[in-house]
């Protein structure tokens, strides 16, 4: 035996880690949005008498620890993904209440949390995005990942299907051959793995593939190229002129000194804007709206003329800038509200990303990111 082994403490990426972490973000999205409007639609209630108040914040930090104790106590894969949906839950009612924790007055209503809150989901989406980059793959890893597959054997829930990805990672292991130890371990697996004995489940589609079957279908029979382009050019172009509404409408207001005067007024009594310095943001935001309106526009005309390459990375700079930096400015203005209008910039986002990965062949330079949407 030897004794002069190194221990290796680098750590390895959970071969489902981009699944969990969309699960992740999906329910701390729908966690904020569903509490928020649940607290308008029913008057801001209190659980508590004269004396306590429990905040959901508690609630979220008692889903927070549910979600912490799972994967220490059991080791099913199933765990994971109750792990992921609670961890979503729980920060999303944790972060809900982020305006009491940064004010000395615990204003819930204080308007800088949305924009809080959606830098916070943003910064989550950049993780995802990284984790969903290509990985450095070897013996150790796919070993990893090979034994995490195992679990499915002793669940007596292994598919013809989930048997073929063992033995691809197997295979991987056997063919790099720079660690001997394991590569007679793969063997082993591998000859367990191809037992007629074992028993094998039929193989099922997992409700993420269903629904991608689904998606693809309805796109191969009702969304040709020039369809595609047509509904996409609309919805930049529609989401253009929205964008150019506010703008447009300050700038003629502004010719009237009692209409802007009345504008400001507004913000000011709202606490939207409280020194200069809002007012400079407040300008800021007009200025990108415009910037994003033109850029949408632009790149829809470029659409229907035909130059899809240009107008896709267009619509691609301006979706992610309306996404990100002019978003953040309308949760400060318009708070919860603008829920809505990010998940229909999300959608026309992610047919842009659609648009370009099935009809634009990559070039060397060419920036594609990793699609969003796409679920192993």
């Amino acid at each position: 035996m030897k004794s002069n082994v190194l221990k290796t403490r680098s750590p390895i990426r959970r071969q489902k880690a981009r699944n969990f972490l969309l699960i992740t973000l999906l329910s701390f999205a729908l966690s904020v949005s569903f509490t928020r409007l649940y607290l308008n639609l029913t008057g801001f209630p209190q659980l508590g008498n004269r004396e306590l108040h429990i905040a959901h914040v508690l609630w979220g930090g008692l889903i927070l620890f549910v979600a912490t104790l799972l994967p220490l106590l059991f080791a099913n894969q199933w765990i994971f993904t109750t792990t992921a949906i609670l961890s979503g839950v729980g920060v999303g009612l944790f972060m809900d209440e982020v305006g009491k924790f940064i004010t000395q007055t615990n204003d819930y209503f204080y308007p800088p949390a949305a924009p809080i809150i959606y830098a916070f989901f943003l910064l989550v989406v950049l993780v995802y995005v990284e984790i969903s980059r290509g990985r450095a793959s070897d013996a150790r890893t796919e070993m990893y990942y090979i034994l995490q597959d195992f679990d499915e054997v002793l669940d007596h829930d292994l598919s013809g299907e989930e048997r073929k990805d063992i033995l691809a990672h197997l295979d991987l292991v056997l063919k790099e051959g720079t660690q001997p130890d394991l590569a007679n371990l793969a063997q082993t697996l591998k000859g367990f793995i191809l037992n007629n004995d074992l028993d094998l489940v039929p193989d099922t589609l997992s409700f993420w593939k269903r629904g991608r079957l689904r998606l693809e279908n309805f796109e191969a029979l009702r969304l040709s190229r020039n369809r595609f382009r047509a509904v996409l050019a609309g919805a930049l172009l529609g989401w253009g002129f929205y964008s150019l509404y506010y703008p447009i409408y300050i700038l003629t207001q502004s010719r009237d000194p009692a209409g802007l005067n009345s504008i400001l007024l507004g913000l000011v009594s709202q606490r939207l804007i409280r020194s200069h310095g809002g007012v400079t943001w407040f300008e800021v935001h007009l200025g990108l709206l415009t910037a994003v309106g033109l850029i949408l526009i632009t790149a829809a005309g470029l659409l229907g003329l035909g130059k899809h390459r240009q107008a896709i990375n267009l619509a691609y700079v301006g979706m992610l800038t309306s996404l990100t930096m002019v978003d953040l400015l309308v949760f400060y203005y318009d708070q919860f509200s603008a829920i809505v209008s990010a998940a229909l910039q999300l959608v026309i986002l992610l047919g842009i990303l659609r648009y370009r990965r099935r009809f634009l062949q990559s070039r060397a330079g060419d920036f594609i990111p990793e699609p969003l949407d796409k679920i192993e």
